[in-house]
């Protein structure tokens, strides 16, 4: 990655860089925060991820997808400097697909002239891509145990990683988090002599409306990282620009009947973060569930979260395919999910095809007066939105 942006002139040191880093909550503070600071009067940039329908989802600028042109410019410039950079790699070393789409982002932010980026982490963060930036502030959103493989077996090995991407004498911003984690987040500030803020909750008139506690929680972190690099907006300043920072597929309700939750809840404390929301969303109703979870997460762990707040659920396996940004990735056999579902003694029941599994929770959400549920995975959330897109324009 380094090699990569030398080859495009280091894109991302033409503007300021805030680094969003954490098991849960990135993608919504670097858009939280990204909206606080336009509504301050900056150009700013937020690169995510992933996306759902194109590559172009990931950058972001001025709260707007990057224009389609822009967009082909910077990826032709991210081509062109590949193939000159590859030839002098070791032999198997390749740039990967990650890291081509966060370098499109760092050109296509450059070429916007944007004053500030908010840069969310891939994955952990000393080894991540988007380590290449001299941020004038991280953010650690959240630390739970997500890609133990590469991140190590505990929440403290994760948040090392994690917390390896905060430049000398900067700013650190923490959300809620375990003592111990806390812990190490203060030695590490005080080794980089980087100041620490714990983010406050935000009185409630510093919200656009009822949020769902964890996104609440995430707002206080943007708000506080926006403060590193801006004044601040007041409450109801900040209130209007969260009102424009909504993400799909966090706790989002979808229009039309029977009434539906979309929610990635991709590991177990996204999973229980979810099931603390779920009795405001569902309004009292009873939730019908549809899970898919990638083979390489604790879907055990993510059943037991949200079982006590089902009724029923319907288990699938949605691939994300080459196009969703994982290669090599595939869902858990609705079979095996379905098996760790019944563990937690609730209903279940297997529709291995992803739009029929749709289907059939939109019918028996329909059928008993409840609340349609799809969790579980980002990418079992691209049918649930194709359904109700289609839904909505029927006659």
């Amino acid at each position: 990655m380094r090699a990569l942006s030398d080859a495009l002139g280091r894109p991302q040191d033409r503007y300021r860089t805030l680094h969003v880093v954490g098991t849960n909550g990135k993608s919504s503070v670097t858009t939280m925060t990204a909206a606080l600071l336009a509504a301050s009067g900056m150009r700013t940039g937020a690169c995510i991820s992933p996306h759902v329908w194109r590559w172009a989802e990931r950058t972001r600028i001025d709260g707007a997808e990057v224009d389609p042109r822009a967009f082909a410019a910077a990826a032709e410039a991210v081509a062109a400097a590949i193939a000159a950079v590859e030839p002098g790699f070791e032999p198997g070393e390749r740039i990967t697909q990650f890291e081509a789409a966060i370098a499109i982002s760092f050109v296509a932010f450059a070429q916007a002239e944007v004053d500030v980026a908010v840069i969310e982490a891939g994955l952990g963060g000393r080894l991540d891509a988007t380590n290449v930036i001299a941020s004038t502030a991280t953010a650690l959103t959240s630390v739970g145990l997500d890609h133990e493989e590469y991140l190590g077996p505990t929440e403290l090995d994760i948040a090392r990683e994690k917390l390896a991407v905060l430049r000398p004498g900067t700013t650190l911003v923490t959300g809620e988090l375990a003592p111990e984690v806390a812990a190490l987040a203060r030695s590490v500030a005080a080794e980089r002599d980087a100041e620490l803020i714990v983010a406050p909750p935000l009185p409630e008139a510093a919200l656009p409306g009822p949020m769902a506690p964890y996104l609440a929680r995430n707002a206080a972190v943007a708000v506080a990282l926006a403060g590193t690099v801006a004044p601040p907006l007041g409450e109801h300043g900040v209130a209007g620009a969260l009102a424009h920072a909504a993400l799909p597929g966090r706790a989002e309700l979808l229009a039309g009947e029977p009434p539906a939750i979309a929610d990635a809840a991709h590991n177990e404390a996204g999973a229980r973060a979810l099931a603390e929301a779920l009795p405001d969303l569902a309004g009292g109703r009873p939730v019908f569930g549809c899970l898919s979870v990638l083979a390489d997460k604790d879907a055990g762990a993510i059943a037991m979260a949200l079982a006590p707040k089902l009724a029923r659920c319907v288990c699938t396996a949605a691939d994300p395919g080459p196009a969703m940004g994982r290669p090599g990735s595939r869902a858990t056999d609705a079979e095996e999910l379905a098996r760790l579902v019944s563990t937690t003694g609730i209903a279940v029941e297997e529709v291995p095809d992803p739009a029929a599994a749709v289907a059939r929770t939109t019918a028996l959400a329909a059928e008993h007066g409840g609340v349609a549920l799809f969790a579980g995975s980002h990418y079992l959330l691209r049918y649930v939105w194709n359904a109700r897109r289609a839904q909505n324009s029927s006659p």
